[in-house]
Parts: C-alpha cells; sequence; structure tokens
C-alpha cells in the first residue's frame, strides 16, 4: 500500500518541486494553496501524510496543522519552513506538527523527514 501524501504551499512551483520529488515513491492525493483549503482536502482524501507550508494567505500552516490535530489526532504533518522562521517553527510544534522540512528544498531532507514520521 502506498503512501498517500496532501502537498499544502500558496507557491504553484514549490507545490510541483514537492511533487517531483515525492511522486515515484508516495501517492500524491491532492494539492492545496491555502489552510482552508488543506483542511477540506484533508477531510476528503485522508491521507498519509501532510507537507504543510507555514506562511500562506487565508489561513496559515499553524493553524491549519492545529484544525488537521483536532479532526484527527494520529494525522502527521510535516512542516515546510523557510530558514529563519524559528518562532513559527515553535508555534508549528505547539499545534502538533510532527517534523519539519527547510526551504530550499533539497530531495534528500525532503525523503528523510518523511521516513522519520512514517515508519516503515
Amino acid at each position: 500500500m502506498s503512501t498517500g501524501v496532501l502537498i499544502v504551499d500558496d507557491s504553484h512551483f514549490m507545490r510541483n518541486l514537492l511533487r517531483q520529488i515525492l511522486e515515484d515513491e508516495y501517492d500524491i492525493v491532492g494539492e492545496a494553496s491555502n489552510g482552508a483549503e488543506a483542511v477540506k482536502l484533508y477531510k476528503e482524501e485522508n491521507p498519509d501524510i501532510v507537507m504543510m507550508d507555514i506562511v500562506m494567505p487565508k489561513c496559515n500552516g499553524i493553524k491549519a496543522t492545529a484544525a488537521i490535530k483536532k479532526l484527527d489526532p494520529s494525522s502527521r504533518v510535516i512542516m515546510c519552513t523557510s530558514v529563519g522562521q524559528r518562532e513559527k517553527m515553535k508555534l508549528a510544534v505547539k499545534a502538533g506538527a510532527d517534523g519539519y522540512v527547510t526551504k530550499p528544498f533539497e530531495e534528500p531532507s525532503v525523503r528523510k523527514a518523511l521516513k522519520d514520521v512514517v515508519p516503515a
């Protein structure tokens, strides 16, 4: 059974980059461009992992993570953070984030982040 991943980022470029890194090993079940879409898609698709950007319009990744964790405490959310967002990362962990990866993405670090939160 393949692992379903929901990609959430307001940047089309970043969503595409994550899709390219992950699609050979994971099943991309959906993409969202803000936190509100992410919560809606989470309910519909029930992914194994959510790759969640922190800074987005409408509903940021911290609020969306908290909402997803409230819906499903066993959900796994990996935050995608830019360098220098230490304070936001602390808030994301408080909201329930299970891991993080730093932009600009490098394939080995993205794959490691997913493997760290999904036991083989």
